[in-house]
């Protein structure tokens, strides 16, 4: 890992080398179980219940032919399932199996566990600044739920 010399970057700049830090902590995280990051990224969003496919590819940013196509691959892994919309019979949902609640969470602990090491050369107070300041531009940008904090 390089020193901090005092170098700055323009913001920009950060964000986007930072963004590939964060993929590839979670790409390898994914490797980690088997998994490709969208099917990880798949899991996390179901974690916290059934979703309709029109939500899901909104979240995902995926068009329909590319969501089907990840849903039944994560599907024939055993790992989603489709079901009935209770509000509406000529709709499905897709929700995690058994098994894919299980390698969920373990997914999505490695997962928290190999990002929170790339600010861990900061301080607590600006770690908690950064968390403040990247939430702020995460809400104004109404970025999509696609991973959460967990209680």
């Amino acid at each position: 890992m390089a020193k901090d010399d005092g170098e700055r970057i323009g913001v920009v700049t950060a964000l986007v080398r930072s963004a590939f830090l964060v993929n590839t902590a979670y790409a390898e995280a994914a490797h980690a179980y088997g998994l490709t990051p969208q099917q990880g990224q798949l899991l996390c969003v179901l974690m916290p219940g059934p979703s309709g496919m029109g939500e899901l590819g909104a979240k995902l940013g995926l068009a329909k032919s590319s969501l089907t196509g990840l849903v039944d691959r994560t599907s024939r892994l055993g790992l989603v399932g489709r079901e009935a919309d209770p509000e509406d019979g000529r709709a499905v949902r897709v929700a995690l199996t058994e098994e894919g609640a299980g390698l969920a969470e373990a997914f999505y602990t490695e997962a928290c566990r190999r990002i929170a090491l790339l600010p861990a050369v900061l301080e607590a107070p600006d770690r908690d600044h950064l968390a403040a300041l990247l939430s702020r531009v995460v809400l104004a940008n109404e970025a999509p739920e696609v991973f959460t904090d967990r209680p």
